[in-house]
């Protein structure tokens, strides 16, 4: 940035009055770099980087004048909102059993391309507890013949595939990142129908299941892994009794985490933070925040709510956001999980990602006053549109889920087929990066930890946009444009500005230096 100390242009004028020859000449050089100063001044400094459905992927591209009838978006960095937490995916069987299957160049390209300083900079994660959906089988950590002790408690299960690949993802973290786990059940013989599936915890089992968690982060820290959160139960609502779940009212998760589990991680020394709900959006969100926030007692465990997506895919419900988010604004609300569901992956095919051809677990069985919930989508924008609309609504940090599959979706034991960013094919040992991992990219490389999200005014109810300044001063922009023509952008923070275009079905991230 050019710097104009103006006590020294001062001098300088006062040195050239003296002077009879090319006086006249000299001051009106000394006129022009004055006005150089100003405008360079008064442009902001911007790096621009690119998604769209005509072929850039995260690419740096140079900023151009808007031109006619710029849409001007003011920048309020003093008007502060929530903290980020992060942003990134999870560590699934599935994944990591992908990972071990391919080449050691195609593994290292994707553990660099989520967490190396090149790359996407996940910098929060989540993992299962025991087994899930996508497992390869179920499993637990402890049998009945352990006891309520969990004398037998072992994570054996997890030394071939998550954790290794966890391990990896470490050793390539600059900043490192943050882990969330959360279990999809209890052992069966812990719940009253001795299922995988369903049920409830049996009364007697709950210190045995709060003693479940402290020892899973024993093990964990034994290999080097700190568990920085916990969610209480995937999905207590349950999931149609199609895979690893176990049912809680918000009542009696108040009863697990008040009088056993959150003592008991206390007594242990433990420092996870304890997530909330840990299922969709919506009215059940509000009914599960009153309930949890109802009081100082109720609430004394719980560090915030964990969120999935999959209500719609197409409303955020800033409204159960904004709700739960004023019932504790010092806590968390975290998206856990979300991903393209009930799609089988199309390979190396990234116009699919920009089409609105997808359509989700609701499509087929949602009733017809809930069918505007579940339209066909462009996978692209309901990542962009959510993550945006989320951030924009208390959202501190927001985690995918699978971060690899293959070209069936899967494996997953039930057959319940996903899309992750990363699709591999094992047998020829290939690798295929979708729309979708730029996408997430755009997000958690260049908004990181600990940055604060601010305020801005946009005048285009067309384009979606939302700002959060760094720890290091940078402001990050992220602006999504879903029309067919490309805009003119005017970024203004004061009197400072900068002019760019941004493509037609585009994503950008705009960084602005101190």
């Amino acid at each position: 940035m050019l710097y104009c100390p103006i006590s020294r242009v001062g001098k300088l004028v006062k040195k050239i009055n003296g002077m009879k020859k090319f006086r006249f000449y000299l001051a009106g050089l000394i006129m022009l770099i004055l006005m150089a100063c100003n405008s360079k001044q008064n442009n902001l400094s911007v790096e621009v980087y690119e998604t769209s459905a005509g072929g850039n992927k995260l690419t740096k591209i140079t900023p151009v004048g808007s031109g006619n009838e710029p849409i001007t978006i003011q920048l309020l960095p003093e008007t502060k909102f929530q903290a980020i937490t992060g942003f990134g995916g999870s560590f699934t069987e599935s994944s990591a059993y992908l990972l071990n299957k391919l080449g050691k160049k195609n593994r290292e390209l994707i553990l660099d391309a989520y967490f190396g300083s090149e790359g996407a900079k996940y910098s929060l994660a989540r993992t299962h507890i025991g087994s899930c959906d996508f497992s390869l089988g179920n499993y637990s950590y402890s049998t009945v013949n352990g006891g309520k002790e969990l004398n037998d408690f072992s994570v054996k299960e997890d030394m071939d595939d998550i954790i290794p690949m966890i391990k990896d993802a470490m050793s390539r973290s600059e900043d490192g990142f943050k882990i969330i786990a959360s279990p999809w059940t209890a052992p069966p013989w812990m719940k009253d129908n001795n299922k995988w599936v369903g049920g409830k915890l049996l009364p007697e089992y709950k210190d045995a299941w709060a003693l479940f968690f402290s020892k899973y982060m024993d093990a964990y820290k034994k290999e080097g892994i700190d568990i920085w959160g916990v969610t209480v139960e995937n999905e207590p609502l349950g999931n149609g009794n199609n895979w690893e779940s176990m049912i809680f009212t918000p009542e009696e998760m108040v009863d697990f985490v008040q009088n056993h589990l959150g003592p008991k991680l206390e007594a242990d020394g433990h420092q996870a933070k304890i997530l909330a709900y840990d299922q969709n959006r919506g009215e059940e969100l509000e009914q599960w925040a009153k309930v949890i926030y109802k009081d100082e007692a109720s609430s004394k465990y719980f560090d915030g709510f964990a969120i999935h997506w999959y209500a719609s895919t197409f409303d955020w419900f800033p409204g159960s956001l904004n709700f739960t988010h004023n019932k504790a604004p010092n806590k968390h609300l975290i998206q856990t999980e979300g991903c393209i569901d009930s799609e089988i992956p199309h390979w190396q095919d990234d116009k699919w990602y920009w089409s609105e051809e997808a359509t989700d677990w609701g499509w087929d069985w949602a009733p017809a006053d809930q069918k505007k919930l579940h339209p066909k989508y462009v996978p692209v924008y309901r990542y962009a549109r959510d993550i945006i609309g989320c951030m924009n609504n208390w959202v501190d940090g927001w985690v995918d889920w699978n971060m690899v599959l293959d070209k069936q979706g899967g494996p997953n034991w039930f057959k319940n087929w996903c899309v992750a960013p990363v699709i591999v094919d094992p047998e020829k040992d290939e690798v295929y990066f979708t729309p979708l991992y730029y996408t997430m990219a755009h997000f958690s490389k260049y908004i990181r930890p600990g940055a604060i999200r601010i305020g801005f005014e946009n005048p285009d109810p067309a384009l979606m946009v939302t700002a959060a300044q760094n720890p290091d001063g940078t402001i990050a922009v992220v602006v999504l444009n879903m029309e067919a023509q490309p805009k003119n952008l005017k970024l203004q923070i004061g009197d400072r500005q900068a002019e760019l275009q941004i493509s037609a079905q585009a994503l950008q991230t705009i960084v602005i230096a101190p």
